[in-house]
């Protein structure tokens, strides 16, 4: 028997708890404000703090203006890098801001016969790439989003200007509009770029970066003044003639950009002026230059109108030499903006990482300083922590569930080795630890002994019992009356009920039952089994069973389990109702349910009792006062099985879960082939029709109840263990197999009543003379007899007839209902 201090639950919540908690509930409430409340890792904490904090705010004064100038930079590095997809757009735009120039030109040259659409195709290409380096320029964008405010509206404005070339180029075929107020929304746009291009700002500390933006600034505007004079003389060569004001607009346009080349000399290093120099000369620069030349006006010359075609040529080229000069200087500006990004940023690491270092060094000094005072604390704590939650549970644990000898418990040293007061501290909570394990093992040992001697006791009364069981077999064989066999049969199953407890006694042991049984068992036998062991069992309905079967080991401790969930329902159900038992097949599974018409359960009495169905407990004195639902429990998990209890409609339904380990194939033979010959009946009546009738009432014998096709059983062997060839069976005896196969002797009768014999030599029947005669009624004479048979044969015929018939007539009760033997079951299986 496993004994356990306190309730069920409890037990069971600590058998649970395996978890490491290092909370403590302090004697008394600790105040924060108190000093010597305080933790020794608080104490030891706040002497480094504080001088850890003044070193992190003066640290971090420096290390934000550190970084604040790394942002700074960063945000430079990435505004001069996108100027490279600025310059593309400001080259798509030019292209075909000029291009468009030309084509105006021609067709107000051309007015009526001009050939729009050719315009049109001339154009479209330019548009496109435009429209792209455009789009490109979107996406280069996003990541400076959260960049400063007037870099956001500078782009804002760039987007917004473009919008408006978009808006104007349906304007340019049908040359409605002037040629200044379309070309002058190109203009805009390229201003916009250039105004964009020139945003990066580094700082008044960084001169040198703010030459290099200075650099590609200018010359940007060196490229798009000569790409404006491109745009006059390339209209005024598709016009065919120089308009009255484009002399002037174009010696404004030289002069500006001689001043732009100039500042942009001043600003230039010596290698960027070297390469403008070198590309000066270049063949393709200098045809433009001698064809730009023959425009200028002289003194009493006209100036040339150029051809179109080669001028276009000629001045596409210098572009395309101007727009790469232009990318190496602002190639120089990005990587000088990138070296000083990444040196600001390598200056901000170096200077963070030696904060961190000198903090980290300085906390590492002291946490060493202080190890050697709070490890030995820190030690104790936690061994004492563990003893009292993990290793004494443990061990108590082991104890409690031993079922042979009593293990040897280890118990650890103590893990402080010091000699000081903290070591002699651990030595006294070690102490502490090995007596609580000496008094549990003392009384794992007196558990050990009361056990067995649960067993004996319960051992000794088996034997009893079964000495009572086969007398009383004896005495109901010789009894021929009636009230006497009943009462017979009434303390045949107050003695198997006492074998059950008997059982119960050896599950509180831990023990197993010793009734064995080594086939399959059809499941309404053992369902039939479990109602004979209990003393209502008038009153179990077997609605419907599955043709299942369960396999021989289980079966012994099955049946106790159905029978402590039968005896439960009838015993707190009214007597006039009966208790309804289902079987049914569920996948590989089997389900039965028991349904009473009782009292019933609170919601959290429910809940507690499946609790324990769950989860065994401990036996303590609490399991006596419910000893079944202990049992069951234990049974339950012995077998696998799943017991829960659900409210019903007025009364409770146990719902019982097998699992397909404990199903077994029909056998081959059949194993309720015969009726086991300690039956209470011995012949079959028709089933009650519908209607109401008298129902069961402890006390008293039911009523008009009709009775049903099928013997009822007095103790459970008789149900399972169905005679065999031989006169016994395979399910466990208390006499062991019978020594012969020749029946006993016939115990003798009162002489029947008979009205001679027939020409055959076999007695004649006398209408109700036997009745009257059970009930000491005068018997009528016999006549003369033709053949006189043999007295002795004649006598132990009827005496067997007259025996059946008081049988019969001692079975007045409500049978168990269990469809006869090679009936149907459950969905129609044989």
């Amino acid at each position: 028997m496993r004994v356990g201090a306190g309730p069920a639950l409890g037990s069971m919540a600590g058998q649970h708890r395996r978890r490491f908690d290092e909370r403590v509930v302090p004697h008394r409430r600790r105040s924060p404000m108190r000093l010597r409340d305080w933790r020794l890792r608080t104490k030891l904490a706040t002497v480094l703090v504080v001088p850890s904090v003044a070193f992190l705010v003066l640290a971090g004064v420096q290390t934000s203006s550190l970084v604040g100038q790394t942002t700074v930079l960063s945000d430079f590095a990435e505004q001069v890098g996108i100027g490279r997809e600025i310059t593309t757009a400001v080259h798509r735009i030019q292209q075909e801001r000029d291009r468009t120039a030309g084509e105006l030109a021609e067709l107000r040259r051309a007015a009526g016969s001009a050939d729009r659409n050719a315009a049109i195709e001339e154009l479209e290409p330019l548009r496109a790439a435009t429209d792209q380096a455009i789009a490109d320029l979107r996406r280069a964008a996003d990541p400076l989003a959260d960049a400063d405010a007037s870099w956001r509206v500078a782009f804002s404005e760039v987007l917004e200007a473009y919008d408006r070339v978009v808006y104007i180029r349906p304007a340019v075929p049908p040359a409605v509009l002037s040629s200044d107020t379309i070309l002058s929304n190109y203009h805009r746009a390229v201003g916009a770029l250039l105004d964009l291009l020139a945003e990066p700002n580094p700082g008044q500390d960084r001169p040198a970066l703010s030459d290099a933006v200075l650099r590609y600034v200018q010359f940007a505007r060196v490229k798009e003044l000569a790409s404006r004079i491109r745009a006059e003389l390339y209209a005024a060569a598709r016009a065919g003639r120089y308009g009255s004001e484009d002399q002037v607009v174009l010696s404004d346009l030289r002069a500006q950009q001689l001043t732009a080349l100039g500042a942009f000399r001043v600003a230039a290093t010596t290698e960027q002026v070297r390469r403008y120099d070198q590309m000066s000369v270049d063949p393709a620069f200098a045809a433009a230059a001698e064809l730009e030349e023959r425009s200028l006006p002289t003194t009493g010359v006209t100036p040339t109108v150029l051809p179109a075609a080669q001028w276009w040529a000629a001045s596409e080229r210098r572009q395309e030499l101007l727009g790469q000069a232009e990318e190496s200087v602002l190639a120089d500006a990005v990587r000088q903006a990138d070296d000083a990004a990444t040196g600001q940023l390598r200056t901000t690491l170096l200077v963070a990482g030696g904060i961190v270092a000198v903090l980290l060094v300085a906390v590492l000094i002291s946490l060493l300083i202080g190890r050697s005072l709070a490890r030995s604390m820190r030690l104790l704590r936690s061994q004492a922590l563990r003893i009292a939650q993990v290793e004494l549970p443990d061990a108590l644990d082991r104890l409690r569930t031993v079922s042979g000898g009593v293990p040897h418990i280890d118990v650890a040293p103590a893990v402080v080795r010091s000699l000081d007061e903290i070591g002699e501290l651990a030595e006294a909570f070690v102490a502490v630890h090995r007596s609580a394990v000496s008094v549990a093992v003392d009384q794992a040992s007196m558990r050990r002994n009361v056990n067995a001697m649960f067993v004996n006791l319960a051992r000794r009364s088996q034997v009893l019992v079964e000495r009572q069981l086969e007398l009383l077999d004896d005495l109901e064989r010789e009894e021929n009356d009636p009230d006497q066999l009943e009462n017979l049969f009434k303390l045949d199953h107050l003695a198997a009920r006492m074998r059950r407890n008997d059982e119960s006694l050896l599950v509180l042991a831990g023990t197993e039952s010793t009734r064995r049984w080594q086939r399959p068992v059809g499941l309404g036998a053992v369902l039939l089994a479990a109602a004979a062991e209990i003393e209502q069992y008038q009153r179990v309905r077997h609605e419907s069973v599955a043709d299942l079967h369960i396999v021989g080991h289980a079966v012994g401790e099955l049946v106790h389990l159905l029978a402590e969930l039968l005896e439960n329902a009838t015993a707190f159900s009214r007597p006039d109702t009966v208790v309804s038992v289902t079987a049914r097949a569920d996948a590989a599974d089997a389900v039965i349910e028991i349904t009473d018409r009782g009292l019933g359960m609170s919601p959290a009495a429910l809940a507690e009792a499946n609790i324990v169905l769950a989860t065994p407990p401990a036996a303590d004195v609490a399991t006596v006062e419910r000893m079944g639902l202990f049992v069951v429990s234990h049974l339950a998990a012995r077998l696998g099985v799943r017991v829960r209890l659900h409210g019903g409609q007025g009364g409770l339904v146990a719902v019982l879960q097998l699992p397909g380990v404990l199903l077994a194939p029909a056998p081959a033979e059949p194993l309720d082939a015969a009726i086991p010959a300690r039956m209470l009946t011995t012949g079959y009546v028709a089933a009650p029709s519908a209607g109401a009738i008298d129902l069961p009432v402890a006390g008293r014998r039911p009523v008009a109840v009709p009775r049903q096709r099928r013997p009822l059983p007095v103790r459970a062997e008789d149900v399972l263990a169905p005679p065999t060839a031989d006169g016994g069976g395979s399910w466990w005896s208390r006499q062991g197999p019978p020594a012969s196969k020749a029946p006993g002797p016939v115990a003798s009768a009162a002489p029947p009543v008979t009205g001679g014999v027939n020409a055959r030599g076999l007695p004649t029947r006398v209408p109700m003379a036997q009745l009257a005669a059970m009930h000491g009624s005068v018997r009528p004479q016999p006549g003369p007899n033709a053949h006189d048979p043999d007295p002795d044969a004649v006598g132990g015929m009827l005496s067997r007839l007259y025996s059946g018939v008081r049988r019969a007539e001692a079975e007045d009760t409500t049978e168990i209902p269990v469809p006869p033997t090679g009936g149907h079951g459950e969905g129609g299986r044989q």
